[in-house]
């Protein structure tokens, strides 16, 4: 009977689009069309005034965005009136839709469009179209290339990230006391701020003068305990206080994964005489490569963002050797007010990720699909 209303529906619906008359149709393409074409020279227009071909411009962008909701309502209509009863239920996907084009496409296209102007929010002659620039000097800028050689150093620690994280995540899988009282202990960095944990850590407990952790130091026998003043120890301080908030993340996500292996397949390896490494190597891990492979694109992802723990405990210093491209971005806001080539710096960036992400899901996929096919 199911079956039945539901194909009866079915007929109902394909009957009601087949009912709309062509001449409907046409009225609802040519409705999202001009909608479309009116919006788009909206936008070409404040486009042209602002970077200074025409001046009959408007003095702000609040025309276009009438002119959007004007072709969000003028899209709606035409659905309805191409597709009927369909076009009703594509109406659902329409505020998402329009949310997305609001919210990331429209942010997007308008911060390349700011890439290409020289726009110092310091400088009274305010923002101007410069062409290629900022492109050139985003070439030539040591410092860029430097922040993004550091983001390789710290996208790489998510390999022992991992390790400790999928060493932790076997341990509190296991029948051991307290377990209970372990798994929240080792989740309370990730419920931390990393700005607190960059002032509770990196400001206080790595202090040179006072901090406890310096002093410890002293007393192990390192003179100058400056844990932010050499290069290397710069990053790998910022490593470890960047790893202590985030370890928890992917442990909590493998210790989910171990607790839903099935348990007949570890017991018949111990059976047939499987030692602790050749059940983990053999079994465990195949098995959690789904779940592993997710950690590790997310940590990933997460640790391309990395700014706050820099920002906060060393600017990116000494020289820029603790420089994360975010981090870079913000001072070139912050502190030069240099609105056009830091937006440079960030869609280059995007770019980046987008194709760094890309290839990294292509060359994880293919390998896995290696490891079923063996």
């Amino acid at each position: 009977m199911q079956t039945g209303q539901a194909t009866a529906g079915g007929q109902v619906y394909e009957a009601a689009e087949q009912n709309l008359s062509a001449r409907r149709k046409v009225w609802g393409r040519i409705l999202i069309v001009a909608a479309s074409l009116g919006l788009a020279i909206m936008v070409m227009w404040q486009l042209l005034d602002s970077m200074g071909v025409i001046a009959t411009g408007f003095p702000n962008w609040r025309p276009v965005a009438f002119a959007y909701l004007v072709w969000a309502i003028a899209l709606g209509a035409g659905q309805v009136m191409i597709h009927g009863e369909n076009g009703h239920r594509a109406l659902f996907l329409l505020p998402a839709l329009l949310f997305t084009i609001a919210m990331v496409i429209f942010p997007t296209f308008f911060g390349l469009y700011i890439a290409f102007t020289d726009w110092n929010l310091s400088s009274f002659t305010g923002q101007k179209f410069n062409g290629l620039d900022n492109v050139r000097a985003l070439v030539a800028d040591e410092y860029f290339w430097n922040a993004l050689l550091n983001m390789v150093y710290y996208v790489l620690s998510v390999a022992v990230q991992y390790a400790i994280a999928f060493g932790l995540a076997l341990l509190l899988n296991a029948e051991i006391k307290a377990r209970k009282f372990f798994r929240v202990a080792f989740l309370l960095p990730f419920m931390l701020s990393p700005v607190a944990i960059s002032w509770m850590i990196g400001k206080s407990l790595m202090e040179y003068r006072f901090g406890p952790l310096a002093t410890l130091m002293r007393h192990l026998g390192w003179e100058s305990p400056a844990f932010f003043a050499t290069p290397w120890i710069a990053r790998l301080s910022i490593v470890a206080m960047d790893s202590w908030v985030w370890i928890p993340f992917i442990m909590i996500l493998l210790l989910a994964g171990l607790q839903a292996l099935p348990k007949e397949v570890q017991e018949a390896a111990k059976v047939d005489g499987a030692t602790p490494w050749q059940s983990f190597w053999q079994i465990t891990f195949p098995l959690m490569l789904p779940i592993s492979v997710t950690a590790i694109v997310l940590r990933i992802i997460f640790q391309l963002k990395l700014a706050d723990i820099v920002i906060n405990t060393t600017s990116g210093g000494p020289g820029g050797a603790t420089d994360t491209v975010s981090s870079f971005i913000f001072r070139e806001y912050r502190d030069r007010s240099n609105v056009g080539y830091g937006t440079m710096v960030a869609e280059a960036y995007l770019i980046i990720i987008i194709i760094f992400i890309t290839l990294l899901l292509k060359v994880l996929r293919r390998w896995m699909r290696e490891e079923n096919d063996a």
